[in-house]
């Protein structure tokens, strides 16, 4: 489920130029693309909208099936400058890495991955689970102070629940609703899962920026539609939010500080200039110790340059 990021989500060699705004409810098209075996539904990032808060990747994945030897089947790939935040609505997902980490992920429960200055994964078939896959994989941009820092895997088997008013929030990063996540986050920020049967009232923060990717169902907000496929952007400024259920829903509320920070994403990597961009690659290519070693039997995934190091059309490189 980890990326990649193609020139197609969001142009590499430019400044995010997302802007948090007053409250409101900007619907955007996921784009369709393919991770491993899988079509995914990308609402992050996209063209206009690379960001909200720090959260800078949602990929919406399956449903699909899988077996006990074929799933994702996404070999070993690195990253710098984010955490992978992946959360299952149905099926189970093995995680491995450069640290020695090897953990089954379920329903109801987080994988979070810290990439720091280096990490490398690959997420695999269990070896015994056969049925429907799906879920969401998020990444979160890390903030200049723990971006070079070492990298880390954590695993939640439980998480913190609060009662809407009729539904339930599973609070994945952060602070909702009185109850705290005990994952990691760095910068001021908050993953809930709504799982929604009626009209609730969502508490937010007003120093906050929000979005929604609904996983199932339908929702609306200031009468406005969100089905799946589409990113709901509801800007900063609001105490709380109305969610017309007009089905069953499942639906991911994404927010925090509005990030600062001017990010440049490629790949699989969230960085700040070409030249960081550059020597992750040129690590990865050569294979050296920076992204270390994972115990997996699939094929290492290769990736051809940046395009800002490739010839142009008249034959010249950058």
């Amino acid at each position: 489920m980890s990326g990649p990021v193609s020139t197609v989500d969001a142009p590499a060699a430019q400044p995010d130029a997302s802007h948090p705004s007053a409250p409101c409810v900007e619907v955007t098209d996921s784009r369709e693309a393919t991770v491993g075996k899988f079509t995914v539904r990308r609402a992050l990032p996209r063209r206009g909208r690379r960001t909200v808060g720090a959260w800078c990747f949602a990929d919406h994945m399956g449903p699909a099936d899988v077996t006990e030897n074929s799933g994702l089947d996404i070999g070993p790939h690195p990253h710098i400058g984010l955490q992978t935040v992946t959360w299952l609505t149905d099926g189970q997902v093995l995680h491995r890495d450069s640290l020695g980490s090897e953990q089954v992920i379920k329903p109801g429960q987080l994988n979070l991955m810290t990439s720091g200055g280096g990490v490398s994964h690959s997420e695999e078939a269990t070896g015994h689970y056969r049925g429907t896959l799906e879920g969401i994989q998020l990444w979160v941009a890390l903030p200049e102070g723990t971006r070079h820092g070492p990298a880390g895997f954590e695993h939640h088997a439980e998480l913190p629940r609060t009662r809407l008013d009729d539904g339930v929030a599973t609070v994945l990063v952060g602070e909702f609703g009185g109850v705290d996540s005990p994952a990691r986050h760095d910068t001021p920020l908050v993953g809930v899962d709504l799982d929604l049967r009626a009209t609730s009232t969502v508490p937010l923060r007003t120093d906050f920026e929000y979005a929604l990717v609904v996983l199932e169902g339908a929702v609306a907000v200031d009468g406005r539609p969100l089905r799946p496929g589409k990113l709901g952007y509801l800007g900063e400024g609001r105490d709380e939010l109305r969610v017309e259920a007009r089905e069953p829903a499942r639906a991911i509320l994404l927010g925090g500080e509005p990030f600062e920070e001017p990010i440049m994403m490629w790949w699989n990597f969230v960085g700040r200039t070409r030249e960081e961009i550059d020597a992750a690659y040129d690590s990865w290519a050569a294979q050296d110790d920076r992204f270390g070693r994972v115990r997996s039997a699939l094929p290492r995934i290769p990736v051809g340059p940046p395009p800002w190091r490739r010839p142009d059309a008249r034959g010249r490189g950058r």
